[in-house]
């Protein structure tokens, strides 16, 4: 595996396909401005930036990512950026400068990783807002100082001069810099059409090219780890300390990579990024934008995929809901067969899917909208950031003379898998759409699940929550102020 850090191309053979990106920074190389403080892609403090050539061939994209749960060789064929990368000369680079003069650090220990998060944003945002800063910081942590310094920062790092041909200072646009077109041919030499295949002692890293060669590999490993963004695989690693024998990324499959928007559904490969997914259906669903800019961190996102994330199966995962409140299809590969299976009848049980020996999720279609649609989600969590939702619903309703032809319900965190509630859209299809109505369906939603009690709520809470998230629904929907304070059940 070959990728360039600093410069210089570093060339790696017989590596532990289970090695992360951190451990490699600070165990073998001793690069320890990199550090790591949850191990689980929550905190921040490892975050680096990953470069790679865009599709036009001509720029370079830089996106933040954590170093704790990237597996060391999905780096291939890449430049891997650290805080040390951004030392010129002995100077600072504005991220850098800002954070000092206006005293975002105290202790130290987050520090770099804020700087990185501050220079993919300097990278790729040339006048971000106070809503764009707070979400490119969303997934770091400070436990000292707060974050009103830090946020200064990011506002101060752009008063600095650019210099001219150097990629670290320069924000993207216009032609390439010197710099940028010299780190562009230095990774279009890296690039090849061959599939790379890692192995160390008993364990197997393959990463295909193409989705026949994806098709394959899964059929003579059935038993492998597929491996998307890593980010919730990579915890199998670091938490649960699993070893896993062999692994198939997706990461460079060419053919999942893409999105297109065909004149019945958005089309979207399973590998696409969130942070890329997200704005292909948002353009189709803008109502959906909280929840998106509430889902994960930007580093999460940069890493993770939708198909991962619906592949996971957790009943927590927040894409799901409102992917099934679309009446989102998937495509399943299974060799050279296909076959297209409704997004609500993957999940059998809790983190069981309706994948075959062989099958792999290879794009995910999501119907576009008619006119006459309505379409929200809601997420309730303890934090409004980086955090897991006690309960995500997402709904899809269409009137007609404000009866309900039909409706969608879907919830996480109710049940053991992302589930619509049935019975309650049976009581709600073909009547008015107003508040007695509603009220008298929301009761179904007691028959509909059975909440359990754990870390983030109790079940009595989760309950009362689903039915008044679907009151807001109606709110939102006709203007009518309603309330819902009825106890789950009643």
């Amino acid at each position: 595996m070959r990728f360039v850090l600093d410069g210089d191309v570093v060339e790696l053979d017989n590596v532990d396909p289970n090695r992360t990106v951190l451990q490699f920074l600070r165990e073998d190389l001793r690069r320890t401005g990199t550090k790591e403080g949850c191990a689980e892609g929550d905190c921040g403090a490892c975050t680096v930036v990953v470069a790679d050539v865009d599709a036009s061939g001509l720029r370079i994209g830089a996106r933040a990512i954590n170093s704790c749960i990237q597996l060391l060789p999905t780096l291939d064929g890449k430049e891997l950026l650290t805080v040390e990368s951004l030392a010129n000369g002995g100077s600072l680079h504005p991220a850098q400068r800002a954070m000092v003069d206006c005293h975002g650090s105290q202790c130290g220990f987050c520090t770099p990783g804020f700087v990185m998060s501050l220079f993919a944003l300097y990278k790729n945002n040339p006048a971000p807002s106070r809503t764009e800063i707070d979400d490119a910081l969303a997934g770091n942590l400070c436990r000292c100082t707060g974050y009103r310094s830090i946020v200064a920062a990011a506002k101060d790092m752009y008063r600095d001069a650019p210099r001219e041909g150097d990629w670290t200072q320069v924000v993207s646009g216009g032609e390439p810099g010197r710099d940028e077109a010299e780190r562009i041919e230095r990774l279009k030499l890296l690039a090849s059409d061959q599939p790379l295949c890692v192995t160390w002692k008993d364990r197997r890293f393959f990463s295909p090219k193409t989705v026949d060669e994806l098709a394959g590999l899964v059929q003579e490993f059935p038993e492998a780890t597929l491996l998307a963004g890593g980010t919730d695989v990579g915890l199998w690693i670091t938490k649960q300390h699993r070893n896993l024998a062999t692994i198939i990324y997706t990461g460079n499959v060419s053919g999942i990579q893409d999105v297109a928007v065909t004149d019945s559904c958005v089309d979207i490969g399973a590998a696409v990024s969130l942070t890329d997914a997200m704005p292909a259906i948002l353009k189709h669903f803008p109502s959906l934008t909280e929840l998106f800019l509430r889902f994960a961190s930007p580093p999460i996102r940069n890493a993770g995929t939708l198909g991962g994330n619906i592949a996971n199966g957790s009943p927590i995962g927040d894409s799901m809901p409102a992917l099934l409140a679309l009446d989102t299809s998937l495509v399943l590969g299974n060799g050279s067969q296909r076959r297209t299976i409704a997004l609500d009848e993957f999940y059998k049980a809790y983190r069981e899917t309706a994948l075959q020996a062989g099958e792999f999720i290879e794009r995910i279609q999501i119907p576009l909208p008619d006119e006459n649609s309505y379409v929200r989600s809601y997420k309730v969590s303890k934090r409004f950031d980086q955090d897991i939702s006690t309960v995500c619903a997402a709904f899809r309703l269409r009137l007609n003379n404000n009866v309900v032809e039909e409706i969608r319900l879907a919830y996480g965190g109710m049940a053991e898998t992302p589930r619509r509630a049935r019975r309650c859209e049976e009581a709600l299809r073909g009547s008015e759409w107003n508040a007695d109505t509603v009220l008298t369906a929301s009761r179904m939603l007691a028959e509909d699940f059975t909440p359990i009690t754990d870390m983030r709520s109790s079940a009595q809470y989760r309950g009362e929550i689903c039915r008044n998230l679907l009151t807001r629904f109606l709110h939102e929907t006709t203007g009518a102020e309603t309330t819902s304070v009825y106890s789950y059940g009643r």
